[in-house]
């Protein structure tokens, strides 16, 4: 049982890492191709936030937003022709945001080989209220040892996003204070 599944009365109840998992598919036709010829890599990237979105949001109950990209990494070109599986879990939930894992994966629209995983992507969403308000989150349970290590390394990202934009500002007032104007 995580720290996360043992809560107070007045939080709201956890739910499993597969009770928002989601799959969407694709396939790539030639109006995505780049100047080389294979898929653009923002078509890929869109797909990727479509598919996080849609997790997001069913995990949270509600709508969510893309606060950010922590890392987009592509580790095989796709083709025209390629059938695309966006694959999207929560990894992580905070109180209001959520990390959002992604793994790409292409095969060949006319072949029976297993598809291979082409990119794979982590984003925090931000669960919103109807004013754009940030909305408290369902804590995530890990059900399996693959979902909680997924969620001990979501920990160690969100460490290093929030001393990464802690060490930019502390950077950017220094310059300030030295009369340094950007």
């Amino acid at each position: 049982m995580t720290d996360q599944a043992t809560r107070s009365e007045d939080e709201i109840p956890g739910k499993p890492t597969a009770a928002s998992r989601t799959t969407l598919s694709h396939i790539m036709t030639g109006s995505d191709t780049n100047l080389l010829g294979t898929v653009h890599g923002g078509v890929i990237m869109k797909l990727v936030d479509d598919a996080a979105g849609a997790v997001a949001g069913r995990h949270s109950g509600g709508p969510a937003v893309t606060a950010s990209m922590d890392e987009m990494v592509f580790l095989e070109p796709v083709r025209v022709g390629d059938l695309v599986h966006v694959r999207a879990q929560v990894n992580w939930t905070g109180r209001s945001s959520m990390e959002v894992g992604v793994r790409v994966m292409a095969e060949r629209w006319n072949e029976s080989t297993p598809a291979q995983q082409v990119g794979s992507a982590y984003l925090v969403f931000a669960a919103v209220d109807g004013d754009g308000k940030p909305r408290p989150v369902p804590p995530v349970i890990p059900e399996t040892e693959r979902d909680r290590r997924r969620y001990q390394e979501a920990q160690i990202r969100r460490t290093h996003r929030l001393a990464r934009r802690r060490a930019i500002k502390e950077l950017r007032e220094k310059r300030a204070a030295d009369g340094i104007d950007d």
